[in-house]
């Protein structure tokens, strides 16, 4: 089964999507299941994980509707706050609905030491007993904090949204690198292979300049630890839906169709408890 690990949808609103500014009049408008499921059918990929966008328990819950009315939504990413003293209980309210696989904080709009919070890393505490998942959504100079954040929490799944947004465009890797290879020395941590064009010059980009990063999450997480996700709608902006694709299917012509089957679908299985 092929997996799109990390996708969105949302009813398009200028005040709470702000961040879609005039310069991503591509995505200024709705994206719903029905824009999605004839994308993933043309491209053969049986069903997605949809990832929150909006940091509000009314998105979490809009996302498990659309999941309840599509079966091709295999699992939801949602977002209630961690820091919150009443975390657990939020946790709990959701733990009857097996669509929620897992908790993201849009932390790259934080700052770098933020998920070294006591009152986070208390949430953070509590999702393992509800068996969900925890995706990093954050810029390379958070991933020292990244790196001490899944050191302490041995026991708890985390995945890395978006290869931690590599400076693409500018060519800049030796930092995010070196960091890339000491976050994955935590066995609990996974990496979604997604994200990538919208790091890179939107309009000018070509499919080599992925291969130097490519080349280090493969040596760092190996085969076993990494998600394919498109990251649709927000690829739009740089790609269709197919070029963002066939950059990492191009990229896995040398591998075995064992570890193709793994990254295009198994491990998000494995990892999300699909």
């Amino acid at each position: 089964m092929q997996i799109d690990s990390h996708q969105h949808f949302w009813k398009f609103d200028p005040v709470r999507d702000a961040w879609i500014d005039d310069a991503m009049e591509v995505i200024r408008k709705d994206f719903l299941p029905q824009d999605l499921q004839p994308i993933l059918e043309k491209n053969a990929i049986d069903g997605c994980v949809a990832v929150q966008a909006d940091q509000s328990e009314e998105e979490t819950q809009f996302l498990l509707n659309l999941a309840n009315k599509n079966p091709f939504i295999k699992g939801v990413v949602g977002w209630i706050d961690l820091r919150a003293s009443n975390v657990e209980e939020r946790l709990a309210s959701y733990s009857n609905n097996k669509l929620l696989k897992g908790i993201r904080h849009i932390v790259q709009a934080e700052p770098n030491d933020f998920m070294l919070g006591k009152d986070f890393q208390n949430g953070i505490s509590k999702l393992a007993q509800f068996n969900l998942t925890y995706d990093i959504l954050v810029f390379p100079p958070q991933l020292k904090a990244a790196i001490a954040l899944v050191n302490s929490f041995p026991n708890q799944k985390f995945v890395v949204d978006h290869i931690a947004k590599p400076y693409i465009k500018d060519e800049k890797i030796s930092n995010w690198k070196d960091d890339i290879m000491e976050l994955s020395k935590a066995p609990n941590v996974y990496c979604k292979v997604s994200g990538m064009v919208t790091e890179a010059d939107f309009n000018n980009w070509t499919p080599s300049d992925f291969k130097p990063y490519l080349d280090v999450v493969f040596e760092a997480f190996g085969t076993d630890r990494l998600l394919y996700g498109s990251d649709w709608p927000v690829c739009l902006l740089a790609a269709s839906y197919e070029a963002q694709l066939d950059i990492i299917q191009d990229y896995l012509t040398h591998f075995s169709s064992e570890d193709q089957k793994k990254i295009m679908g198994g491990n998000a299985l494995d990892f999300y408890n699909l």
